[in-house]
């Protein structure tokens, strides 16, 4: 019997039928389902019934070890907020979209049914994403000093640029004098990363990608590094302090604030479906070869 944890945030009414759908299909299946105990509460207020049957969990008392599958219900942004659920526990995550875009949550609500009789016989692959980590001398993110998708330095206010200078193992890369910066990992490079003019990558590619924010110097461009290599940054600002974000979790920081931002030990388990590629996923969130000639 598959055991499913099940998290999310708020969503439009327009999926209100849809989602009733899906906790309908679940019950029929008669697994262990458990849901976070605020988004229960959420789903309870827009009308929506949930079986007897399931259960439920907090942040604080979330063991991975008893699931198989952790599934996240809503954008991107959920998705990442998964993650500090998982961390290295290596249970997978498969994302059901009801944002915009949705790279990790590629999984339409019109496709949950055959998403979820994949699930349940198990006939699903793993892909493996790098994670990165940063450290600062004051861990000003505690244990989820890591993120799936980027780091970000950003300005914290609209008056002027900041100066970040970065260092690649050691050895100095370059100053962006920008009004920010962003070391992106594979999977982030169809992020943050991508709307400032960023490669996309594979995400078995083993590389950072370095992205300033509106760089006031027009020859700067992103570059790619191993992630083996430990990317050092320290920052100068008119400002007292900056904003440092991981993922969708940010706090300011000092300007004299040095960040070493490094591969993490762990990695971050998707799910991926049968007839699901990333190369899919990008050519159809990208509307790439919608051309008559095609």
């Amino acid at each position: 019997m598959k055991q499913l944890a099940i998290y999310g945030r708020s969503f439009g009414n327009e999926y209100n039928e849809r989602i009733q759908e899906f906790f309908k299909l679940l019950e029929e299946r008669k697994g262990k389902v458990d849901i976070y105990a605020p988004f229960a509460k959420t789903l309870k207020q827009k009308g929506i019934q949930l079986s007897e049957q399931f259960g439920s969990f907090e942040r604080d008392s979330f063991q991975p070890k008893e699931y198989d599958v952790m599934l996240s219900i809503g954008g991107d942004g959920t998705m990442l907020d998964t993650t500090t659920f998982v961390r290295d526990s290596k249970l997978p995550i498969l994302g059901l979209n009801t944002g915009r875009l949705g790279f990790l949550s590629s999984i339409n609500l019109d496709q949950m049914e055959p998403a979820l009789e994949q699930i349940f016989k198990g006939a699903y692959m793993i892909d493996t994403r790098s994670v990165l980590k940063a450290e600062t001398e004051d861990e000003l993110f505690g244990r989820d000093n890591f993120a799936l998708n980027e780091l970000t330095i950003h300005k914290k206010d609209t008056q002027s640029m900041i100066v970040v200078h970065v260092y690649v193992d050691g050895k100095f890369l370059n100053t962006y004098w920008a009004d920010g910066l962003i070391i992106a990992t594979p999977t982030g490079s169809t992020a943050y990363s991508l709307s400032c003019g960023g490669p996309i990558i594979l995400p078995s590619s083993s590389n950072f990608i370095i992205t300033p924010v509106a760089t006031h110097n027009l020859t700067v461009r992103p570059v790619l590094v191993s992630d083996q290599s430990v990317i050092t940054l320290k920052m100068e600002a008119r400002s007292e302090n900056l904003l440092m974000s991981l993922d969708s979790r940010s706090t300011s920081i000092e300007k004299d604030c040095v960040v070493n931002v490094m591969k993490n030990d762990f990695e971050i388990n998707l799910v991926r479906l049968k007839n699901h590629s990333f190369l899919k996923t990008l050519r159809h969130k990208l509307h790439w070869g919608y051309d008559r000639r095609n």
